[in-house]
């Protein structure tokens, strides 16, 4: 069986981490007893008793609809369903649901978290911990939170962001010749991902002394905010305004949704995702370039490294520290290389429980 995910050439020269830690046996954080009920026991669980969870803000944004995908892929693979779970973007409705999941059984629960702004996984780590669930979460954590403190929260997955920010604004002022004038739209700015990418904008900024930001407002990574917010910005700066820089894909696509009810074809336009509309876009000429990030493998990769603890194919002493908290692959898109991210295909090897940490490319500092 394949899935959408991204090129198979990009696995190649990505070693396998094989260190030691002895998490498993250290007491977890607030708690002389819970160590002992989360991921140290995990050769409990047969295949068929794991129950699947993987949940995102919402199904409208296509990146994060990819990530679900991808885990019905891998739990098709392995014979089970994952459970569908959103929240728009609503930190209350999501510790709702996540609570409700630990007030059911979770000795075999296995969850793939988006946790919505850092200070939302926290509790969800506790609750892990405390429910002795398997929990691996993307994207946003307190930087002084840390995975090796706890053995339930398995692993964190997350991308160089100013690595990627710096790309595609590197990337926008070559579009506009080196020089101008452009806005940008942030994220939630209560996320790891926004406020790195920003940084990343700036330090392509001090790179290209010539292009000016004239200004930057938040549209919550929303197509729809996008939208509106990039008329206002429209409207204020006018002609000045040559590029826009964009978080992500949605909001760049309402970016390029707003130049055309204003009849502007003279502006560049740059995001972060590879959503698919983002990539036809710039097959049609209408965007500069994306990052992907992979949202069909993030979206299996949590619930195959659970899944492995969880029926005792891969033991959580055996994850290197390394991989606790890592930086996975990313890829930059443009033009000349946007046909190879449009119908790529991996397969099922990707999530086998020896080669799950495959894509690292270093912990995260």
């Amino acid at each position: 069986m394949k899935f959408t995910s991204r090129p198979a050439a990009a696995l190649i020269g990505v070693a396998i981490a094989a260190t030691t830690l002895s998490a498993c046996t250290e007491e977890a954080v607030g708690s002389d007893d819970t160590a002992a009920a989360g991921g140290g026991d995990a050769s409990t669980c047969e295949p068929a008793d794991v129950t699947l969870v993987g949940q995102v803000r919402n199904e409208s944004n296509p990146y994060e609809a990819s990530w679900l995908d991808g885990g019905d892929a891998f739990a098709e693979q392995v014979g089970l369903t994952q459970e569908r779970l959103t929240y728009d973007g609503d930190s209350t409705r999501q510790q709702e649901q996540i609570s409700q999941l630990f007030a059911g059984d979770t000795s075999c629960l296995v969850m793939n978290i988006l946790p919505n702004g850092d200070s939302d996984t926290p509790p969800i780590v506790e609750g892990a911990q405390d429910a002795g669930a398997y929990l691996v979460t993307q994207w946003n954590k307190p930087a002084d939170l840390a995975v090796t403190d706890y053995d339930s929260w398995l692993s964190h997955i997350t991308y160089n962001g100013v690595e990627s920010g710096k790309q595609i604004g590197d990337a926008l002022a070559e579009a506009i010749g080196g020089s101008g004038g452009i806005v940008a739209l942030q994220g939630i700015l209560d996320t790891g991902a926004a406020k790195d990418r920003f940084a990343g904008l700036e330090e392509s900024l001090s790179a290209n002394s010539d292009v000016e930001l004239l200004d930057d407002q938040t549209a919550n990574f929303s197509r729809a905010e996008a939208l509106e917010v990039t008329k206002t910005l429209l409207t204020k700066h006018g002609d000045d305004i040559k590029g826009i820089w964009a978080a992500n894909d949605d909001m760049a696509l309402g970016a390029l949704e707003a130049l055309k009810q204003a009849g502007r074809t003279d502006v560049a336009v740059v995001g972060i995702d590879a959503v698919p509309d983002a990539l036809t876009a710039i097959e049609d000429g209408e965007m500069t370039a994306t990052v992907s990030s992979d949202g069909p493998w993030q979206g299996g990769i949590g619930l195959a490294i659970g899944y492995c603890v969880a029926t005792g194919e891969l033991a959580v002493e055996d994850i290197a520290d390394e991989d606790r908290a890592w930086y996975a692959e990313q890829f930059l898109i443009e033009k000349d290389n946007v046909g190879d991210f449009v119908s790529p295909e991996t397969d099922e090897s990707d999530f086998a429980c020896d080669n799950v940490f495959s894509r690292s490319q270093g912990p995260i500092s």
